[in-house]
């Protein structure tokens, strides 16, 4: 096995250690780090949070860290409000919180974001996808995406940590069509798995 970054040779192709199942080791600590060094690149400085025991770690890394204003907020309605608020000021806002939470925001989302054309980005967990061991959540795996389908907001979702990048592609993206962006994040990524 070589050094980080390193490849060897497998048949006629270069295989990366990633691909080797080589992976460096992460923990939640090391992804939460990274997503805000993205949303500080993309020009992102206000984030606000609801709790939720896949994000704690985020949660724990915006709220120490500098570079973000971080708002712990007490309903995901008043996400939508605070950052579609910052909007105005220049820099819209990150609303990170949870699967359930997010469904909860669908009207105020249509009705102020929509109708208003105020980006903001939704970081959320993938609860109730498969690897969730919540019972309670299986509902919002079984109808999270038809929802996001029928509000015809944009969304992608992050499973590997590599793909964390098109965070800062769906903040900046976001500005330019006027509306909100959905980034769901898996357990695995979260938890610095994958």
């Amino acid at each position: 096995m070589g050094c980080a970054g390193s490849t060897e040779k497998i048949g006629m192709q270069a295989k990366s250690e990633t691909e080797l199942g080589d992976s460096p080791k992460r923990n939640a600590s090391d992804v939460a780090r990274r997503v805000a060094d993205i949303l500080s690149d993309a020009k992102a400085n206000l984030v606000a949070s609801l709790p939720d025991n896949w994000i704690a770690p985020m949660i724990r890394h915006f709220d120490a860290d500098n570079r973000f204003r971080h708002v712990p907020v007490n309903r995901e309605e008043s996400a939508v409000g605070l950052c579609s608020g910052a909007f105005f000021t220049g820099a819209p806002g990150v609303a990170l919180i949870g699967a359930s939470g997010f469904l909860t925001c669908v009207y105020a989302i249509t009705k102020i974001n929509y109708t208003y054309q105020i980006p903001m980005l939704f970081l959320i967990t993938m609860r109730g996808d498969p690897g969730d061991p919540a019972r309670y959540h299986v509902s919002n795996g079984l109808y999270l995406r038809s929802v996001m389908d029928a509000i015809d907001i944009p969304f992608i979702d992050i499973e590997r940590y590599d793909d964390l990048e098109k965070i800062g592609a769906a903040y900046r993206h976001m500005s330019v069509i006027g509306r909100p962006y959905v980034v769901g994040l898996s357990r695995d990524v979260l938890r610095g798995n994958r």
